[in-house]
Formats: structure tokens, sequence, C-alpha cells
């Protein structure tokens, strides 16, 4: 079946092909109704499919919103099936999608091809995900596209909007609750001890007391991970309660604990971090830290438009978080209320 071709229809009404591409791309400010009538009705008759991406890319705004996500290594090539990432990812694109706007995602873990990923597609504007604040910076320094940030960390930066939580608030009121709970020696469970992973720690710390409050530093690659609990069985065999700086880390000690023959949480606690919806469903449910990605969502989409328009946006937005506890974790004696 022949194409047809822009250069098909212009030929066929007389016209120029600038001026049919220009009715195709909205462009219609210098065009008269009647032609743009006949354009159109043309195109529809001879079933004219248009390449979106390049209707897009040819008008002033494509309206895309860029959701771009480090794939980092420890996601093992399951970066988008990640608890966390995925429950934001919905709540993005529904406020993306109301606010008439297309979403598209990207994993990279280079800055370079965020740059060119922005230019290829006109994007509107970034959410970005998971990246080093020096790479913020080199975006910010090297592109015109606006953006936001999800959990960065260091200084604040012009031009540059960190939507964040309150990390150490949400280990204290986990150390808090354990600690009035009955428990005397718990843990954190966690591949590293800096930036948001260390506030939720110190946190923790804060709340249930230094005395008692352990640290475990786990690999990032699950099947060494799964290794390492197994040969430190014995150390967790003596504690009473974990703190895993994310849900997904939780869900695999719970899984783990229960295939040594290890009950929670009647022999231990477990909490995670997040609450992704993933925490009311399994056995188990899972005691986490609620954070609210619907309203970072929100805000992501306003802090966007109105840096679009060249709207002053704070350069630190810390939301609050909460402390949900479910069947996961218990009491080990009668707390002090």
């Amino acid at each position: 079946m022949h194409r047809v071709r822009i250069s098909d229809i212009a030929e066929e009404l007389g016209l120029s092909t600038a001026t049919v591409s220009n009715v195709l791309h909205g462009k219609t400010h210098k065009v008269s109704n009647e032609t743009v009538q006949r354009v159109q009705a043309l195109l529809e008759e001879r079933q004219y499919i248009p390449s979106m991406a390049g209707i897009l890319l040819a008008q002033n705004s494509s309206r895309i919103i860029g959701v771009i996500i480090n794939d980092h290594e420890k996601y093992e090539r399951h970066t988008l099936e990640d608890s966390y990432i995925a429950s934001s990812l919905n709540r993005l694109s529904t406020e993306i999608e109301a606010n008439g706007q297309f979403m598209m995602v990207k994993k990279t873990t280079s800055p370079a091809e965020i740059i060119r990923f922005a230019s290829m597609w006109n994007l509107d504007g970034m959410v970005l995900m998971g990246f080093c604040d020096q790479d913020y910076c080199q975006l910010r320094s090297h592109m015109h596209v606006t953006f936001v940030v999800y959990d960065g960390y260091g200084e604040d930066a012009e031009r540059i909007c960190n939507i964040t939580i309150d990390n150490f608030n949400g280990g204290f009121q986990v150390g808090t609750y354990l600690k009035a709970a009955g428990h005397t020696r718990a843990v954190c469970i966690a591949d590293n001890q800096v930036c948001i992973d260390k506030d939720r720690y110190c946190g923790f710390c804060a709340g249930f007391g230094k005395e008692g409050a352990d640290f475990l530093q786990v690999p990032m690659q699950k099947e060494q991970r799964i290794q390492f609990y197994k040969e430190n069985l014995a150390q967790i065999r003596g504690y009473t309660a974990a703190f895993a700086v994310s849900d997904a880390y939780a869900f695999e000690f719970v899984r783990f604990l229960q295939q040594q023959g290890i009950c929670v949480p009647e022999d231990i606690s477990v909490v995670g971090f997040d609450d992704t919806p993933l925490c009311g469903l399994l056995s188990p449910t899972l005691s986490s830290v609620r954070q609210d990605v619907a309203q970072r969502a929100k805000i992501a989409m306003r802090c966007l438009t109105d840096l679009k328009q060249g709207k002053p946006v704070p350069p630190r937005i810390v939301l609050p978080v909460q402390f949900v506890q479910r069947e996961s974790t218990q009491y080990t004696k009668q707390p002090n209320l």
C-alpha cells in the first residue's frame, strides 16, 4: 500500500508542503480557516498517519516531561521494578496527565546521556531521581531544560529545586517506637552509611539510643547480601528488632528470617522505609515509614511549572514522614505511655 506523504497532500490541494506541514503541526495563525479545513479533510480522507514525535518536536512546547532515574548497580537491571520507584512513577504519571502533558521515562547512569535525551525530545521539564549533587550541577550548567530533583543531598544550588523528605525524623520515629516497645538490641540494615541512609541511621540512633543500636552494612548485590545474612546469622539472632532503610530490603530480610525458622515479629520485629503498597499486602504486613508520594508528585509538577514561567521556587522542600505500625512489629513489654 502506498504511504501518503505531506507532498502528496500538498500537490493534490495545490498548496505548498510548508502550508500542509504548518496545518499538521498546529501552526495555523498565518493560514486561512478555509485552507485549514481543506487540508484537515484531505488528511483524514487519505488516512494520513503523522509522526507524533515529529509533531511534538516541531512545536514550541513538546508537553513531554522526562522522568530520568539513575540505573544504579544495586537494582541489578530491575530499576523500574523497585517498589518505591514504581510507586513514584505511578503518581507522577497521574499528575503529568492531569496537566495535559506526557510522561517519558528513561534509565541511565550518565549525565551526558540526560543532556542528549532532553535535547532530542525537546523536553518541557524533567524529574530526576537518584543522581549525585555534582551531576545536578553539571546538568544545570549545560542545558536550559528546567528540572526538579527527588532526594538531592548536599548544599542548595541555584535554579535546582530539591524535593526531599525528613529522613532523620523517619529514622527517629522508628527508633523511638522500638525503644518504647521494650527492645534493647536493634540493628539498622543498609548498603551504605552516607547521605540519605546515614540520616535515617542517625535518626534511628537518636530515637533508640546509641546503646544497643547496631549497624549492618550489607552488599548491594542480592546473592551476596543473602550470603552475608547467612554468615552473620548468629549475630542477627541476637537482635529483637531490625530497621531496614528501604521496604525492598525489609521484605527480603523478612523472607530470609522465615526461611531460617525465625518468626516475625515473635523473634524479631522488622521495620522498613517508604511504606510502598506491598507493605499492606504481604504477610506479615510490614511496619514502615510513610512518605506521601502523591504530595511529592504534585509539588514536583507545580515547581516545574513555576520554573518554566520564571517564578522563584524554594531550593529545598522537605516533606514530613510518619511511622506506620503493622504486623511485623510487636511490643516486648508494656510500653510506658
